[in-house]
């Protein structure tokens, strides 16, 4: 094997203090979270200790208002530390892409003084948050959700299932999409559910190819009440603040991808510049290299990608068809170079005593999560040629 270092990204940073942030994190991430990535996705544990030092740290809300306990770090800082965090354990950098998306709806649509009462212990201290938007019946149709919340005198009685939660059943607060009117995206409402609640109960966890140490699990609301201050925004406002905050998730997506792939990539090159075949390194073999140019120029292309529709999003301009053609780009890319990298190993690819087998398999899910691949391109079609006609 290959006695080199760990690759290092070089980055181009805004700042010297986020070029420290970004020090910081992979300091973190290369003592705290790699050592024990494969032995505890192995296990299925979720590291619930690294969260909480995460937030110690301030990096459970950068993209947010310090006001709140955020970091005011902008997007194009904040999907760089998402990266460096996945790249060491997709567990840990979707969890917090996860917590971000959770936040997303109070931060933005919340009034002065929800946002003064909740975001700070959600953002900074110590809280892991969950998204509710996926039904059993309702994924990619998301606007035909039926878990319902009807006025109860100045509360609301939630009934109902969600799926594919991430953090379902240890979060200590959800964001819930629910139904309040009619049919259609107009009728849905947004509500902050605290993870405590009565009537609200998590299923076991689904049993995943990948990301085991990630808890993903369907959520039934029992007739929870959730009190109207917890509502997020106007009723009937729900399903376009969940949309919003797809738009960013999509990003956070796209970097914890770049992420997966970025340690596939290093694994690869580690291999292949120490296996000595026919005498001589296989890195020397045209066939290798050129894979691993391959790979290295999808992930430099896909890291742009996101980092350009990231910029656009600090800038306030519009940057929806963007983020779509980076969560697709960045995971399409991330399933090839995975692929590529057990292939690069050969018969040790596919053992568990390296981890490239791990990352495949986790690379997977992420041509899944927040919009599948197909529905990104649907979003990007859309952009170009307009809306489908029936």
């Amino acid at each position: 094997m290959s006695d080199r270092a760990p690759q290092v990204v070089e980055r181009r940073l805004p700042t010297e203090e986020s070029r420290q942030l970004v020090a910081l994190v992979r300091d973190i991430a290369q003592r705290e979270i790699a050592p024990r990535a494969a032995e505890e996705e192995e296990a299925g544990r979720f590291p619930r200790e690294v969260f909480t030092l995460l937030s110690e740290s301030g990096l459970l809300g950068l993209p947010y208002d310090s006001a709140h306990g955020g970091g005011d770090q902008p997007y194009e800082v904040y999907l760089q530390v998402l990266e460096e965090l996945a790249t060491a354990r997709l567990t840990v950098g979707l969890g917090v892409s996860v917590h971000s998306l959770a936040c997303h709806a109070l931060a933005g649509y919340g009034t002065k003084e929800q946002q003064a009462e909740h975001l700070p212990a959600m953002l900074g201290g110590g809280l892991l948050g969950a998204y509710c938007l996926s039904e059993p019946a309702s994924g990619s149709d998301a606007a035909s959700l039926r878990t319902k919340a009807v006025r109860d005198g100045g509360d609301w009685v939630v009934t109902g299932t969600k799926a594919w939660i991430t953090h379902g059943g240890i979060a200590d607060f959800y964001t819930v999409l629910a139904r309040t009117g009619a049919e259609g995206p107009r009728g849905i409402t947004a509500f902050l559910v605290p993870g405590d609640a009565e009537g609200l109960n998590a299923a076991a966890p689904e049993k995943k190819m990948g990301m085991k140490g990630s808890p993903t699990a369907q959520l039934n609301f029992d007739g929870v009440r959730v009190a109207d201050a917890r509502r997020i925004g106007e009723e009937g406002q729900g399903f376009a603040i969940a949309l919003s905050a797809l738009d960013s998730g999509r990003l956070g997506i796209a970097a914890c991808a770049i992420g997966v792939a970025q340690a596939a990539l290093g694994e690869a090159v580690a291999y292949a510049t120490g296996r000595q075949q026919f005498g001589r390194p296989i890195a020397d073999f045209q066939g290798l290299r050129f894979m691993l140019a391959d790979m290295a120029t999808q992930i430099e292309a896909g890291r742009a990608l996101y980092l350009e529709a990231a910029r656009l999003r600090d800038e306030g301009k519009p940057f929806s068809r963007q983020a779509a053609m980076a969560k697709l780009f960045c995971t399409d890319a991330a399933m090839r170079v995975t692929v590529d990298a057990v292939q690069v190993l050969g018969g040790y690819g596919y053992t568990l005593d390296f981890p490239v087998e791990r990352l495949m398999r986790e690379a997977k899910v992420l041509q899944i999560v927040e919009g599948t691949n197909q529905i990104q391109r649907m979003v990007i079609a859309r952009h170009l040629a307009g809306p489908e006609t029936r």
